[in-house]
């Protein structure tokens, strides 16, 4: 299902046709290569004085990594979830080595985290970024260490069938997309004074 942006200007493909779809398709796998460019996609992003706080661990579907993450999902997204190809969880870490705070840690692994995102994109994939999981459990079911926060799980697949969603979920995989107007966050001269 293509959903493309509804945008005031045209945007570069990977970032018109980038949504959140919740159907995919329990069959699909990922490639060796397609699963490590997700990766290197995240490895080259920009940080806070190259300080490269990002930190994943990831599964594909059938192994144990993945079947682990998929038991810290909340009840809203285990359902869905499980037909994914791969589960990444996304972790920022807080302090370097002596101590002393990485203090745009998280900022810096949402960025690492939309180039995984625009990567899947671009590898024709889909990726579903979900705050629905028990940051404890994922931190004691990998071990992740004091100075790190668990922040995300990330859903990688194939577009699937939507009809296989439950009713809830299909109509909101139907729904078309939305923003905020660009008046609404883009100000100039004083605060929401709108620039556009």
């Amino acid at each position: 299902m293509l959903k493309p942006a509804d945008s005031s200007v045209p945007l570069h493909p990977l970032l018109a046709e980038r949504w959140s779809p919740r159907a995919l398709d329990p069959r699909a796998e990922l490639t060796d290569k397609q699963f490590t460019a997700l990766f290197e996609a995240a490895r080259w992003a920009p940080s806070w004085g190259n300080t490269q706080p990002a930190r994943y661990i990831a599964g594909r579907r059938g192994d144990e990594t993945f079947e682990k993450l998929h038991g810290t999902l909340s009840r809203g997204n285990h359902g869905w979830a499980g037909n994914a190809s791969a589960l990444v969880l996304g972790v920022a870490k807080l302090t370097n080595e002596d101590g002393e705070a990485l203090p745009y840690g998280e900022y810096d692994l949402g960025l690492a985290t939309e180039n995984l995102v625009l990567q899947a994109v671009g590898e024709g994939l889909v990726a579903h970024q979900m705050a629905g999981f028990d940051r404890q459990a994922a931190r004691e079911a990998f071990g992740v260490p004091d100075n790190h926060e668990p922040m995300v799980v990330i859903a990688v697949g194939t577009p699937g069938d939507v009809e296989q969603l439950p009713d809830r979920l299909r109509e909101r995989e139907a729904a078309p997309r939305s923003r905020v107007p660009l008046a609404e966050f883009v100000f100039s001269g004083s605060w929401q004074e709108p620039t556009f």
